[in-house]
This record gives C-alpha cells, sequence and structure tokens, in this order.
C-alpha cells in the first residue's frame, strides 16, 4: 500500500491520547492546511483517493480520531467524557499545534463532521473554513428520532447501550457487522472499496478495544455531547466560518432532514451545499468529486 509515500507518519501525544496521523511532506506554511476527519467505522485511509488529488495544493494532516485506527484506546470514563466530541476536538488542535499550524480548513465525514462541528464552536479561531459531508446536527437528528429513523440509524441506540453488551454482540462476528455498515446508508455494496482499504478497516475493527471505543463515541453522543450542543444553543453559540455541507442522494441524511437548512441555522457565516450522487461514504464512492469540492471551496481552485 503506497498510497500516502508522500506523507510522514507522526505518533503525536496530546491530552493523554496518542493520535495516529499522516502528514504531508514538505514546508508546513507552503501551502494551507487541511485537516481531514474520518468517520465510523473507518480510519484515516478513507481520504487516500481525495488525499492524492489535494496534496499538491494542501498541507493535508489526516489523523485517527481517538479510539479508532492505530490511535490510542482507553477505556471509557463513566460518563464518556473522554470520547466526547468536545474532547475529540481537543486532540485536534493539539496535534495542528503540534505540527506548528494555528489556523487551517477542516472537513469532516460523519463521526469526523461531528468532531469538526464542535471544533469549529469551541476553537473559531483556529478554522478557516468548515466542510461537514453527510451529516445534520447530532441534535437535530436525536430530537427528530421516529420509526424510519430509527430503523435506518439502529446502530445509534445500540451502540450506546452500556457496556459490555453492544461490545459482546459485535464481537462475536466483528467483520460481519463492520461490512453490513460499510455496505449500508445508501451504497448497496463493498464495490466502492479498494481491497486494501477494506483489509485495513477490518485490522482495526476486530480488536476488542477498539470497538468498546467505538460504542464510547456514540454513548458520549447521545450524553454528555447533547449537554454540549444544548448548553451551546442556549449560549447562542454558532459557527462563524463559511461553511460548506455535502451529503448523498442515496443516503439516509438526505431522505430524512434537510441538511442545508439545519446548518443553516447553527451557522452565523455563509453556508452552501451541494448533494452528491452518492450515497453516505462519498469521498471513497465519488474522489475526484469531493477533491474537487474541496478545492473550490476552500481556495477556489479548480482541478
Amino acid at each position: 500500500m503506497n498510497w500516502f509515500e508522500d506523507f510522514e507518519t507522526r505518533h503525536l501525544e496530546v491530552n493523554g491520547a496518542r493520535i495516529f496521523s499522516r502528514v504531508s511532506r514538505g514546508t508546513q506554511g507552503a501551502r494551507p492546511a487541511l485537516l481531514l476527519l474520518h468517520g465510523f467505522p473507518q480510519s484515516h485511509v478513507m481520504w487516500h483517493r481525495v488525499a492524492k488529488r489535494l496534496q499538491q495544493d494542501f498541507y493535508l494532516v489526516l489523523p485517527d480520531l481517538r479510539g479508532y485506527g492505530d490511535s490510542s484506546k482507553a477505556p471509557g470514563w463513566p460518563d464518556h467524557s473522554n470520547y466526547s466530541k468536545r474532547a475529540l476536538a481537543q486532540d485536534m488542535v493539539a496535534v495542528m499545534a503540534a505540527l506548528g499550524v494555528e489556523r487551517f480548513f477542516l472537513c469532516g465525514h460523519d463521526r469526523g463532521g461531528r468532531v469538526a462541528h464542535r471544533l469549529a464552536l469551541d476553537h473559531p479561531e483556529r478554522v478557516q473554513k468548515l466542510c461537514v459531508i453527510d451529516i445534520a446536527p447530532t441534535l437535530d437528528m436525536y430530537a427528530a428520532t421516529d420509526f424510519e429513523f430509527a430503523k435506518a440509524y439502529y446502530h445509534w441506540f445500540h451502540l450506546i447501550q452500556p457496556a459490555p453488551l453492544p461490545e459482546t454482540m459485535i464481537g462475536g462476528q466483528p467483520l460481519a457487522y463492520l461490512h453490513a455498515k460499510l455496505g449500508g446508508w445508501g451504497s448497496a455494496s463493498l464495490d466502492y472499496l479498494e481491497p486494501a482499504a477494506l483489509a485495513e478497516y477490518e485490522r482495526c475493527f476486530i480488536q476488542t478495544d477498539t470497538i468498546h471505543t467505538m460504542c464510547e463515541d456514540y454513548r458520549a453522543s447521545a450524553g454528555i455531547d447533547l449537554d454540549h450542543d444544548r448548553a451551546s444553543r442556549a449560549q447562542g453559540q454558532k459557527i462563524t466560518c463559511n461553511t460548506r455541507v455535502l451529503w448523498g442522494t442515496r443516503g439516509v441524511v438526505q431522505r430524512l432532514f434537510k441538511p442545508l437548512a439545519l446548518w443553516q441555522a447553527q451557522c452565523a457565516g455563509q453556508v452552501t451545499g451541494q448533494a452528491m450522487a452518492a450515497g453516505h461514504f462519498i469521498p471513497e464512492e465519488l474522489p475526484e468529486e469531493t477533491a474537487a469540492q474541496l478545492s473550490q471551496f476552500f481556495t477556489g481552485q479548480v482541478l
């Protein structure tokens, strides 16, 4: 696998976590910095096709979020706060600071989009522009829960159950569970994945500690993250930078929500959006189109 031959591998100790990252080679200040955050049940590898198309124009940072990939996987605390989006966002700010980057462009898919949302709220001085891919705000999604949403996003309600119930259930057939997730949400099959990428997801997902920390991510989202989101809204806190929203035409987010309107309600800056002809895993299904969207939005360059 030579996808990241033009990247350095970094292991950064931040906030009590060890964060594995791929970082562009070369001088940091020569190109604008772009932090790309992955989602569930993946790792930084999900960006490999997009990164190849953007690496000449951006100083790219591709981390594994705490609890995912090759980053550390400490057990969750009783209140799950060490897997809150606030904690994961602080990890990312510390990673960028360790690399000498104070301000950066930010893009997150799925869980990474939720980390990016909190990062933009808690650290507005760090984020120049924000892109979120195939999500609506967590609080709005939980508040609108009905039968259709619960059926489509059953994992949101399964993974938040007290340990070790979901861990034990998933651990019995982890690859079957992983393949079901990667082949769902409008993707229909695993054909969009390169075999080497799927092998990487499998390598990490079968680990017992990974299954636990992924559950902790979701437990935090159904508890402490909602507390943080409600507090932000009560205080009138909004995302201040310009924001781009991408969502899949075959995904659940488009079918059950109005993502552009929901994000506009949470932003003080300009919010634009685009439906993409894909399911949920847009960066891997449509890497050229995703890279073009990011390049155009962040720097105005047309790939």
